[in-house]
């Protein structure tokens, strides 16, 4: 399933909140994301109003969205297998191609924030762990410890998946029957032919083009419920989770070993610019024919103020705007 394309000029903006929804998320958890993604989406067409930078808005929506605990990025990530937090993020401006990108945080409050003094701050477009931490202390960024992070919720998730002996994707779903109990059980999911249980990751991300048609992109998560100490995804990686160009900005979200595979934000730009597509056909061939059997969603802006997403999951949360005051924020 792909989302449709809004052919708009001027700015735009897309978030999203993570892809694969539970068919059976309560309708007050639905309207409780859709009035964060709003809220997030109010803050970027302020920001655009006022002329900010795509690559300033960018990082100003995620980081609300890492500060509030709903979706799976700063506070509220998902926890290791050791019940701690190691988050990641990755930040990119389309112009010159600049990007930064952190691995491994357990006390930065906004990881996205410091990706974008990775890209301004260093020689360097990623850095991870220790020397990530040690940089983070050097630039004088909001620490915190790592319990800040941790909620009352994310433990019970945990301790799910433990007893399941299983990486949990859908860490909000209140119990393993949701999904259809044993039948989800005896039809589990594979990444990279191991079996997994319940799907649906949710990572943050903004994409936006301004008035001048530059494209910026950010991802932030905190990964994968119950993973290895250590485990990285797309969320940081440059042209899988994360890509801008001056052509467009992309940000996915879902399975991040496949879309690790897929490079799948690089290849929307990738058609666009070699096969001549334009955004809702980029989208919609990658999502079809890049993917294998992995799970993923993304939203898009192009620099002509274009808008789309793309997911073959159950949903996506997502939400998007244009200067011309097209908004919309949906679930399905």
């Amino acid at each position: 399933m792909t989302g449709r394309e809004i052919k708009m000029g001027g700015w735009a903006i897309a978030v999203h909140g993570g892809a694969g929804v539970d068919p059976n998320l309560p309708n007050e958890r639905q309207e409780e994301a859709k009035r964060l993604l709003t809220r997030c989406l109010d803050i970027g067409i302020s920001a655009l109003r006022s002329n900010l930078s795509a690559i300033d808005v960018v990082e100003l929506v995620v980081r609300e969205l890492e500060t509030d605990p709903l979706f799976n990025s700063g506070r509220g990530s998902a926890l290791t297998e050791k019940g701690t937090v190691e988050m990641e993020a990755s930040i990119m401006d389309g112009p010159k191609r600049r990007c930064g990108a952190v691995s491994g945080l357990t006390t930065v409050k906004n990881p996205i924030s410091l990706a974008r003094l990775v890209m301004d701050k260093t020689p360097h477009s990623y850095l991870g762990f220790a020397g990530a931490e040690e940089f983070a202390r050097k630039q004088g960024v909001e620490l915190v410890d790592n319990e800040y992070f941790i909620t009352e919720d994310n433990v019970g998730m945990l301790k799910l998946a433990k007893e399941a002996n299983s990486i949990l994707f859908d860490y909000r779903i209140p119990t393993l029957t949701t999904c259809g109990g044993g039948a989800a059980m005896e039809n589990q999911l594979q990444m990279n032919g191991l079996p997994i249980s319940l799907y649906a990751p949710e990572t943050v991300g903004c994409v936006v083009v301004d008035k001048q048609g530059h494209c910026a992109a950010a991802t932030s998560t905190g990964g994968l419920m119950n993973k290895m100490t250590g485990r990285i995804g797309d969320s940081p990686l440059i042209g899988s989770g994360t890509y801008a160009c001056d052509l467009v900005a992309v940000s996915c979200t879902g399975e991040g070993e496949a879309i690790i595979r897929s490079t799948l934000a690089r290849e929307v730009a990738a058609v666009m610019e070699y096969k001549g597509l334009n955004l809702h056909g980029a989208v919609d061939y990658v999502i079809k024919t890049r993917l294998d059997e992995g799970k993923a969603g993304l939203i898009a802006v192009s620099k002509n103020g274009e808008v789309a997403c793309g997911f073959n999951t159950t949903g996506m949360f997502r939400g998007c705007a244009t200067e011309d005051g097209f908004l919309e924020v949906g679930v399905w």
